[in-house]
């Protein structure tokens, strides 16, 4: 069983309403894109997501996380969609690409200071190893766009 102070705890919940919010535009967007490949990025990053809620609850349960079944144990747990600005309610295969990209620069960040928020060396290595998942998602991404022609440097 593991103990986490005040701050811990609200750090851990606030990685959980990022790791929400992926989940929600990942499946969203899985939905909508144009391009098999990309529903099927989309899809597979969003149930990387699910992990990683998992992984956060299990944190917040006071349960340490083992990283080796980590790929085996996918929650479905249904969320709405979000609500597009958009008249028709969809939105370019480039745009879901530029929101998402920066939804996993900003989520990884917030894992980075997390990190260095955390007393024990083994949920230190838990959020480095999710931290490690969102920038492949943000690389997979990037790779996506700028061989789409999606990302002008």
């Amino acid at each position: 069983m593991i103990s986490l102070n005040q701050k811990e705890t609200s750090l851990l919940q606030d990685q959980k309403k990022h790791e929400e919010l992926c989940i929600k535009k990942y499946t969203n967007y899985a939905n909508q894109a144009q391009d098999t490949q990309l529903k099927q990025l989309f899809a597979s990053h969003g149930q990387q997501e699910r992990q990683h809620l998992d992984t956060l609850n299990q944190l917040l349960g006071g349960q340490m996380p083992n990283m080796q079944q980590q790929g085996a144990q996918t929650a479905q747990s249904p969320f709405p969609p979000l609500q597009s600005g958009t008249q028709s309610g969809l939105v370019s295969d480039s745009d879901m690409c530029e929101d998402l990209l920066s939804t996993e620069k900003y989520v990884s960040s917030t894992y980075n200071t997390a990190i260095f928020e955390f007393r024990d060396p083994g949920i230190r290595q838990v959020l480095n190893h999710i931290q490690k998942d969102e920038q492949q998602h943000g690389e997979s991404i990037f790779h996506y766009m700028e061989s789409h022609g999606m990302y002008n440097a």
